[in-house]
């Protein structure tokens, strides 16, 4: 029933008590408290007497059939399922759980409950607002051959984001608008770190929040319509078409055939940078990364390459 509301109340139009309840097929009391339940994901209904109820300004709901229509031919073929939820504890989650048959397998959800990024942090997930995707992906040679996975993630969802000015990479895993974070990845292994084993690659990508106030976010942030009015299915089918094929030749190619292209993106290239780990406090000129994703940090006139990990990476000045 709460996903008949959303679907119905979805082109922000007014709709009566009556009118939703036909629908629905129950009481106008009934819809009123079912509507109630809608503001725990985060859904504001706004409510006029006599007019009835609306979202205003409307949802884009993820749709699979438009999502796969906009999928090019070749990255249909290397998808084997998506799947659509209305709310997640997390899509990483749900796509680690089905162990192995998580390969290929492509989930989203319309808000997270418990959405995660790097070192534990939330992701702020408000309902119908941003992207929420996460894609399971085997790969043979365990850890070490997925050295600077995450930095070419970060390339193909920039990619992704269009050619718009200010659109940055900040070492591992973060896509930044005129400084402000966009997007970000988040990568988690499962299976043989020495030799079969998958990788969830988790991406979030702020769609939708512009205006509004977040409280619940505690850094500068962007949001993809400063760039250019994208409609969210667009926006998915658009990452997936960028995403898909990295995924698919990166055992061949490596960081290395992708790292001249990141480094002309990187935000912080030749600037002071802090680096933190729970064992150091780096401080240098970041000197961009090298041939397997490692941050390269001029101190002291040496060169020095760090991995990731536990890793913050901060400008000093």
């Amino acid at each position: 029933m709460d996903q008949l509301l959303i679907e119905a109340l979805a082109d922000g139009e007014f709709h009566s008590g009556q009118r939703l309840g036909q629908l629905l097929g129950v009481s106008r009391t009934a819809v009123w408290k079912n509507l109630q339940k809608l503001d725990a994901l985060g859904i504001t209904i706004e409510s006029i007497k006599g007019r009835g109820y609306r979202i205003a300004g409307g949802l884009e709901l993820l749709s699979k059939h438009t999502i796969s229509h906009a999928l090019l031919p070749e990255t249909q073929k290397q998808l084997r399922d998506m799947v659509i939820h209305q709310s997640l504890d997390s899509t990483n989650r749900y796509v680690a759980d089905l162990g192995f048959g998580g390969d290929r397998v492509v989930c989203l959800a319309e808000c997270q409950l418990q959405g995660r990024g790097r070192r534990g942090r939330s992701w702020s997930s408000p309902f119908g607002k941003n992207i929420y995707l996460s894609l399971g992906w085997q790969f043979e040679g365990g850890a070490a051959s997925l050295e600077g996975l995450s930095l070419v993630v970060g390339l193909a969802v920039r990619r992704a984001l269009g050619e718009g000015d200010g659109l940055r990479l900040k070492w591992p895993n973060d896509i930044l608008f005129e400084g402000r974070k966009l997007a970000g990845i988040l990568l988690e292994m499962q299976g043989d770190p020495s030799g079969q084993c998958q990788i969830v690659v988790g991406i979030g990508i702020n769609a939708g929040m512009s205006g509004q106030q977040r409280p619940d976010i505690d850094q500068p942030w962007a949001d993809a319509a400063e760039i250019g009015q994208i409609k969210r299915n667009q926006l998915v089918a658009s990452v997936l078409n960028q995403v898909v094929p990295v995924l698919h030749t990166f055992s061949d190619r490596g960081f290395r055939y992708y790292r001249e292209e990141w480094e002309r993106f990187d935000a912080y290239r030749d600037q002071p940078v802090r680096l933190v780990t729970p064992a150091m406090d780096v401080q240098g000129i970041s000197r961009g990364v090298a041939e397997n994703g490692a941050l390269r940090i001029e101190s002291n006139g040496r060169i020095q390459l760090y991995n990731g990990g536990e890793i913050s990476l901060r400008s000093a000045k």
